[in-house]
C-alpha cells in the first residue's frame, strides 16, 4: 500500500478523487509557482522596478519552461522549501542570465509558495462548489419527493416518534446549505496574494512594495490583503474548518445509510453495493462506509491544520510543514466525499413497506407522545402520561394496538391521524428543498 491509498492503483478509485488530486501533484505545484514568478516580473516591469526587457522575458519563460520535479528533491531536503531550487532551475533552463538576474526580485520563498497554492485552491474550490450544488440538488429532489413518506424516527437507536423520509433527507442537507453560505468568506481567506519579502516588510522593493503587491493580486485575480500574512494562518484554518464541516455532513449521511440499509431494517435500498469474497448474498454499503471513514480521517486532519496556526515569529518552518502534511490529504478526502455523496443520492431508494413495521412495532407505541398530548387537553398532563404509559404496556403485551386501546377507553378523544402524525416533517422537507435550490 502506498503512503496514501489514493496514490496507488489498488485503492485509488475507492478513496481517491482524480480531479482534486490533479491540483496537488508536483507538476501542478511547480507550474503554479512559475506563473507567480512570471506575473511578479511583469508587474515589476510595468512599475519600472526591473527592466522591461527582463520582465517580458521572465514572464514569457514562466509559461514555456519545464522544470523536472525530480530535480528538486535534494534541494528541498536541504532548504526545506522548493523555491530556491526552482528559481535556480528556472534561470538555468531559460538562459539569458543578464535578464534572468531579475527573477524573484525582492520576494521570498513563502510568497511564491503561498501564492501558488492560492492559484490551485481557487480551482479546487470552483470544482467543489459545483459538486456541492449538485449534491444539494439531489438531496432537494429526495426531500421533496418523500416529504410525506412516514417512517420511524429513532433517538439513541430506539423508535421515538413518526417522521418522514423527506425530513430525514433535509437533516442531511441543511448543514450543506450553511456550508454553501460560508464558502464566500472561506474563499476570501485563502484566495489572496502573498508578497511580503524576507520578513514581512517588503524592504527590498522600497516604497513601491505595496504597489507591486496590489499589481500582482490584480494580475493573478487574487485579493490583495494589504499586509503580510506569512505567520497568520487563520485563512488556512478557516478552509480546514469548512472542509471538516463538509466531511461531517457527508459522514452523517453515510452513518445513516449504513443503519437504514442494515439487515433487519432495510428501509433504504442502495443500488450497486459491494460484494463479499465468500457470501454470495451480500451487498455491502461500501460507499456510505467510505464517507464515514473519510469524515473521521479528515476531521482529524482538520485538527492538525488548526494546530498549524501556532506560527512562531515571522515564519515557522515546523508549522508550515505541518500544513503540507495535512492539507493535500484533507482536500482529497473532501473532494471524494462530495462526489461520492451525490452518487449515493442517485442510487438510493426508500422502501415504504419496509418502513411500515417501524411505525407499527410494539403495538404502535410510536404514537405515545401524540396520544399523551391529546389526552392532556382533557386531564392534567402527568395523569395523561400515566394513562398512556399504562396503555403502552398493554399494547406491548399484545392486547391490541395503542390507538385502538385509547379509542376504546376514550371514544370521544380526537387523536391525530395520517400526515398529522408527522408534525412539521413534511413542511421542513419542502422548505429545505426550496432553500437548497435557491442558493
Amino acid at each position: 500500500m502506498p503512503a496514501h491509498p489514493a496514490d496507488g492503483l489498488i485503492y485509488r478509485d475507492l478513496l481517491g478523487e482524480p480531479e482534486t488530486a490533479a491540483l496537488f501533484t508536483d507538476s501542478a505545484e511547480i507550474r503554479a509557482m512559475l506563473l507567480v514568478e512570471g506575473a511578479l516580473a511583469r508587474v515589476q516591469g510595468e512599475l519600472g522596478l526591473i527592466p522591461a526587457e527582463a520582465a517580458a522575458f521572465i514572464d514569457r519563460a514562466s509559461r514555456e519552461v519545464l522544470v523536472d520535479p525530480a530535480s528538486r528533491t535534494a534541494g528541498v531536503a536541504t532548504d526545506g522549501v522548493p523555491v530556491p531550487g526552482l528559481v535556480a532551475a528556472f534561470r538555468k533552463a531559460a538562459g539569458a542570465p543578464e535578464l534572468m538576474q531579475y527573477l524573484h526580485w525582492g520576494a521570498t520563498s513563502q510568497d511564491i509558495a503561498d501564492t501558488g497554492l492560492a492559484l490551485r485552491l481557487r480551482r479546487v474550490l470552483d470544482l467543489w462548489q459545483g459538486r456541492l450544488e449538485a449534491l444539494l440538488g439531489a438531496l432537494a429532489g429526495l426531500a421533496e419527493a418523500h416529504a410525506e413518506l412516514p417512517m420511524a424516527a429513532r433517538t439513541y437507536g430506539q423508535t421515538a416518534t413518526p417522521t418522514s423520509f423527506g425530513a430525514l433527507v433535509a437533516g442531511w442537507g441543511r448543514p450543506l446549505i450553511a456550508l454553501r453560505d460560508r464558502l464566500g468568506p472561506v474563499r476570501e481567506g485563502v484566495l489572496r496574494v502573498s508578497l511580503s519579502g524576507a520578513a514581512g516588510t517588503l524592504s527590498a522593493m522600497g516604497p513601491r512594495g505595496p504597489e507591486v503587491r496590489a499589481g500582482l493580486a490584480a494580475a493573478l485575480d487574487l485579493a490583495d490583503p494589504g499586509h503580510s500574512w506569512h505567520a497568520q494562518r487563520d485563512g488556512m484554518a478557516g478552509l480546514a474548518g469548512w472542509m471538516a464541516g463538509v466531511l461531517g455532513a457527508t459522514g452523517k449521511l453515510g452513518e445513516d445509510l449504513i443503519l437504514l440499509t442494515q439487515s433487519g431494517i432495510n428501509e433504504v435500498r442502495l443500488a450497486g453495493g459491494g460484494g463479499s469474497s465468500t457470501m454470495p448474498q451480500k451487498e455491502n454499503p461500501v460507499g456510505p462506509s467510505v464517507l464515514v471513514a473519510l469524515a473521521r480521517f479528515g476531521i482529524a486532519l482538520a485538527g492538525v491544520m488548526q494546530g498549524a496556526t501556532l506560527h512562531r515569529q515571522s515564519r515557522d518552518g515546523a508549522a508550515w510543514f505541518q500544513e503540507w502534511l495535512a492539507l493535500p490529504q484533507l482536500c482529497l478526502a473532501t473532494g471524494r466525499s462530495l462526489a461520492l455523496a451525490a452518487d449515493l443520492c442517485a442510487r438510493l431508494t426508500p422502501d415504504p413497506p419496509a418502513m411500515a413495521p417501524g411505525l407499527e412495532a410494539g403495538g404502535g407505541v410510536i404514537h405515545a407522545e401524540a396520544l399523551a398530548f391529546a389526552l392532556a387537553s382533557h386531564m392534567p398532563r402527568p395523569e395523561a402520561q400515566a394513562v398512556v404509559k399504562d396503555l403502552s404496556r398493554q399494547a406491548q403485551a399484545g392486547q391490541g394496538d395503542l390507538l385502538s386501546l385509547a379509542r376504546a377507553r376514550f371514544p370521544a378523544l380526537a387523536i391525530p391521524q395520517g400526515t398529522a402524525m408527522l408534525g412539521t416533517a413534511p413542511a421542513e422537507a419542502r422548505a429545505f428543498a426550496a432553500a437548497a435550490r435557491n442558493g
